[in-house]
């Protein structure tokens, strides 16, 4: 039980219809009686009048919760006050609980954290919580959903297998004389250590498509002056980012968007144009950072016009035939597109979706990593469970550590063992009031 109360707007800032403040703590019947002139009945809705214990003057009628502990967000007693959402209204009742004896405004991410250590939320639904506050478009509300109970379930699953060969093995150690204890343990061979070794390392290599997911994938477009490579952006974004022009060169510098590509998130990049001569130095200076766009991207889109060819550079980007619409329909059989009619897009947008997720569409968004920490944490216990299989029946102590090793690694995933600084870093993340 922490000896502070807390509270914070958890609904969005400035003006609105409705905004939720949320207390947490010990004080928290104090801070009804003093609001109220009463504690509400728990898990009710009231209709109440919210006053200034200064002098007992109305600030606002709202709707009033409360959730007395454990059966609550952070498993404390918490009560919540709907009000509206007017910026005049929020700041009074924010002044005036910042007034109360032990109450203060809450650190980004306490509510988390607090239910974090009071054992309502473990690492991963932490993390999936933060996500999904941040998800923008529906791949990322997918991943921060079904991929964090998929990873929960599946590491529960690894760890109790391991548990399991753990027991054999220190069995063995202590019960060496009893043959069935012998037999149990061959049948437990280093290859069912290394199914589920190589089970985590499937796991780890779908990291970059979380990753990908969750921060964005990166697509630069790059291509010979007057590709059309600033229209292909503006088509695929669906509003004017880019200068258009017949003027060869109107692009001189790397022009970023983001934008939701039929639920994947995507930051798209407008280059300049490239070629050999001819370039003055502003667009010398382009031309280098059109590169240096392609180096960061995920995915590089080379803007080959069908009326002027110019050969890609680069095997590993893929080809996009632009200005389709100044050929005969069905004479050009590659990836095209044109942006004046709109001609080829879906096409376009189905194949980066297929490049964006290698290729796999069935899984949806499930097996996918979120983040480096829960990759760390896989790496750890894979190279344990390795090192384990690499120790036959004369080194079970060995094996024994290495397999206490893996079953550490999967509890550090879901926060069992957890370092502060580690917690600091996550909750960071989160906005004030959640």
């Amino acid at each position: 039980m922490h000896a502070e109360t807390i509270f914070a707007l958890s609904s969005g800032q400035g003006r609105a219809g409705v905004a939720v403040i949320r207390v947490s703590g010990p004080a928290v019947e104090l801070v009804g009686h003093r609001l109220l002139g009463r504690t509400p009945e728990p898990r009710k809705a009231h209709l109440a009048a919210i006053r200034d214990p200064a002098d007992g003057s109305v600030i606002d009628r709202g709707l009033v919760l409360f959730f007395p502990q454990p059966a609550s967000f952070t498993g404390e007693d918490v009560l919540e006050l709907q009000v509206h959402g007017s910026i005049a209204v929020v700041r009074r009742l924010l002044a005036v609980l910042s007034a109360l004896e032990g109450c203060r405004p809450a650190d980004a991410g306490e509510f988390s954290r607090r239910a974090f250590l009071n054992g309502k939320l473990d690492l991963l639904e932490v993390e999936a919580l933060s996500h999904l506050l941040d998800a923008e478009v529906e791949m990322q509300r997918s991943l921060a959903v079904e991929g964090s109970f998929w990873l929960r379930n599946q590491s529960e699953q690894w760890r109790s297998a391991i548990l399991e060969m753990r027991a054999l093995v220190e069995a063995q150690i202590d019960f060496s004389d009893e043959g069935d204890v012998q037999d149990r343990l061959d049948s437990a061979t280093e290859q069912v250590i290394l199914k589920f070794a190589d089970e985590i390392d499937s796991t780890l290599e779908r990291l970059r498509v979380g990753e990908r997911i969750r921060l964005g994938y990166r697509i630069a477009v790059l291509g010979p002056p007057n590709a059309g490579k600033s229209s292909l952006v503006n088509a695929l974004a669906d509003r004017d980012i880019s200068i258009v022009s017949a003027i060869p060169g109107t692009t001189r510098d790397a022009l970023e968007t983001t934008l939701d590509l039929d639920g994947l998130p995507v930051v798209l990049v407008d280059t300049a144009g490239i070629r050999d001569s001819g370039a003055d130095p502003i667009e010398q200076e382009g031309i280098r950072r059109s590169f240096l766009a392609a180096q960061r991207a995920d995915l590089v889109i080379w803007a080959s016009p069908v009326d002027s060819v110019l050969e890609c550079p680069d095997k590993q980007y893929l080809v996009v035939r632009t200005k389709s619409d100044l050929l005969p329909e069905g004479a050009v059989d590659e990836l095209a597109v044109s942006a004046h009619t709109g001609s080829g897009l879906a096409n376009l947008v189905s194949r980066l979706k297929w490049r964006a997720l290698e290729g796999d569409h069935t899984a949806g968004m499930r097996a996918l990593l979120g983040n480096e920490r829960q990759a760390s944490a896989l790496r750890h216990a894979s190279a344990a469970l390795r090192v384990a299989a690499c120790h036959a029946s004369t080194s079970l102590d060995l094996r024994a550590e290495e397999l206490r090793v893996a079953t550490s690694a999967l509890d550090a995933l879901v926060g069992r063992i957890h370092q502060e600084e580690v917690l600091g870093a996550i909750f960071s993340r989160f906005c004030v009031g959640k």
